[in-house]
Formats: structure tokens, C-alpha cells, sequence
């Protein structure tokens, strides 16, 4: 019987700045002046069980972003994380990150953008994995921020950039107000996933999906509504979903609906969310869906296979990964 290790991945949904290396961090800091411990630093990057709320579960971005500021770093992480998810047997994923948080210290976007690409681009080479990054609209950025991130995602995409993505404080923020980035992201032709159906519900799922969207990061809220399970399974759309850390942002309170979900015939992928920030790994992951719910090896494997035609790259690239499921199926 093949392991939860030994499955060939693909990991759809995946922020840089939650994932990054904690010991790497620790580094960093020392570098910059600052004798936090280890325990400090993870004190500080992950959630423990008194987390409330997705808005609180965010806070824990702000020493990554503080750090990840210089080309140099920005790559490193990057890198390293690429590297890691080859050795957990990930085989293709997308790294999503947002320019805007990256500018402190007077990066242009071009130089975020293509620092990140860099680290992809040479982890790639080296441990075989297949990759692209979605770049993140941020709710909490101005109109033109917004912009300039989707204008940076043209410019490169096809390049390392394989789409863009909706992030931040969903409840706050209500997805209902961004239709004007998806309008400019498909006259330019820009694939794109959008944070719905996280912290908020129904209404922040059906406005991204009215949006021409394929993909929802999350989107487990729709449970809550058969009508809306019924509109996703209609239009095909793929649900991201990122079991642990939708417990910790009290997502979910009480049974996950991936297994209810999939049982019912929509399109599941299977993600961390962030590595660091949920202290887990894609395959920790894979161990607690089969701990806590009746769905086995096959239904974890078909989730991979089912979500090949979701992923934003090119024909041969899919091909290949059909390939390597196809050995293990």
C-alpha cells in the first residue's frame, strides 16, 4: 500500500510569506539585531490553540513580512520552500504572494517579483518540481496597489506568474467590492483564484463565482447551502482546501466538510495553506484527513488527479502530471 508520502502532489494553494523556514527566520533576525530564540520565533509566526478568528490567525504574517524585504531574502525563502515540498513529493505547486507587503525597504515590484521567480526558478532545476505563483490582490490595498499587481502579473506572466489571487480580511473586506481587479484580470487574459468562503459565507462565494472564477480558495462554507454546493458542482469549480487551518481560523468549528464535499461530487484539492504559520506539511495533512474522516488512499489520490485540469499551466505540463498519478492509480 503506497504511503501518504509517496503520493505524487500537487499543492494549489499555498501562501510564501506563512511558509517560510523558521530557522531561516531565526537568522535573519540575529542578522538584523534582534536575540529572539527559536521558541520566541515560533511564538511569534505560529497559532496555537487560543486562535479566534481568520483576523487574528493573519497577525502572525507580520514578522515574515517584516523580514522578507531584501531580493536576497525573498529568493532564499522562496527556494528553500520549493525545495521542501519536493522532498514531501509535491510534483507541481502554486506559491501565491503579495508584491505590496514586499516593498518596505524601497523594492520595486518588478525586483519582488522577479527575486521570487529566481528562487522558484532554481529550485525547480535542481529537485524537479513542477511550479508557478499566483500573485495577491490584497483586500486592504488602495485601488492602484491592486492594479499594479495585476499590471506586474501580465508582465510576467508565463514567466514564473501563472495567475492572481484575492487575499486578506474576507469579512472585512467583502469580495462583493473587488469585481473591477477580475474585470481587468480576464481583458488581460490573467487566470485567477479568489479567497471566498472562509470567513465569510454564501454571499462572498457566490459574488467570486459570479466573477468567472474556477477556482475558490477555501469556499467551505458552502456547505451551509445546498443551493450554492449545487452552483459550484454546476459551473465546475475547484475548492482549495486547507483542512488544519480551517480549523484554526474557526473556518470550521466542528466536522470538516472536505469528505461531505467530495462524496458529493465537487472538485477537491488538498493544501496547507502555510506550513509555518499552521505549524503542519502537505503530508501531515494527508495523515489527518485519513485520521479524522472515512476517506482513504484512492479518494486522496483521485483529489490530486481531479485537480490536474485546475492548475494554471500549460497543456504539457499537465500531461505530465497526469502521467505520474496515472502510475500510482
Amino acid at each position: 500500500m503506497i504511503t501518504t508520502k509517496e503520493i505524487p502532489k500537487i499543492v494549489l494553494h499555498l501562501h510564501l510569506d506563512g511558509s517560510v523556514d523558521i530557522t531561516t527566520m531565526y537568522q535573519w533576525l540575529q542578522e538584523d539585531g534582534y536575540n529572539y530564540s527559536i521558541e520566541q520565533v515560533k511564538k511569534l509566526v505560529q497559532v496555537d490553540q487560543s486562535c479566534r478568528d481568520l483576523n487574528e490567525y493573519l497577525t502572525k504574517f507580520s514578522l515574515p513580512c517584516q523580514l522578507l524585504q531584501t531580493k536576497e531574502r525573498l529568493e532564499t525563502a522562496t527556494y528553500l520552500l520549493f525545495k521542501k515540498l519536493s522532498l514531501e513529493n509535491v510534483i507541481y505547486a502554486e506559491v501565491r504572494f503579495a508584491p505590496s507587503k514586499h516593498l518596505s525597504l524601497g523594492l520595486s515590484y518588478d525586483e519582488v517579483v522577479t527575486a521570487v521567480i529566481n528562487g522558484m526558478s532554481k529550485a525547480k532545476k535542481r529537485y524537479q518540481i513542477e511550479g508557478g505563483l499566483l500573485l495577491c490582490c490584497m483586500r486592504d490595498n488602495t485601488y492602484f496597489g491592486n492594479m499594479k499587481t495585476i499590471d506586474i502579473a501580465k508582465k510576467y506572466l508565463n514567466k514564473g506568474v501563472c495567475g492572481i489571487d484575492l487575499a486578506g480580511s474576507e469579512a472585512i473586506y467583502p469580495t462583493e467590492n473587488f469585481k473591477h481587479i477580475f474585470y481587468y484580470a480576464k481583458k488581460l487574459h490573467i487566470p485567477f483564484t479568489i479567497h471566498a468562503g472562509e470567513a465569510a459565507g454564501s454571499d462572498s462565494i457566490m459574488s467570486a463565482l459570479n466573477f468567472g472564477t474556477t477556482r475558490l480558495g477555501h469556499g467551505v462554507k458552502c456547505i451551509d447551502n445546498k443551493m450554492l454546493m449545487d452552483k459550484i458542482l454546476e459551473k465546475k469549480v475547484l475548492l482549495e482546501i486547507c483542512v488544519i487551518s480551517n480549523y484554526q481560523t474557526e473556518a470550521i468549528k466542528e466536522k470538516h466538510p472536505i469528505e461531505d464535499l467530495y462524496r458529493y461530487g465537487i472538485k477537491v484539492s488538498i493544501n496547507t495553506d502555510n506550513d509555518t504559520v499552521s505549524n503542519t506539511n502537505i503530508v501531515d495533512e494527508y495523515n489527518y484527513i485519513l485520521s479524522t474522516t472515512n476517506m482513504n488512499i484512492e479518494d486522496l489520490i483521485k483529489c490530486n488527479y481531479d485537480s490536474i485540469s485546475y492548475i494554471f499551466a500549460e497543456e504539457k505540463i499537465k500531461e505530465k502530471l497526469y502521467q505520474e498519478l496515472k502510475k500510482i492509480m
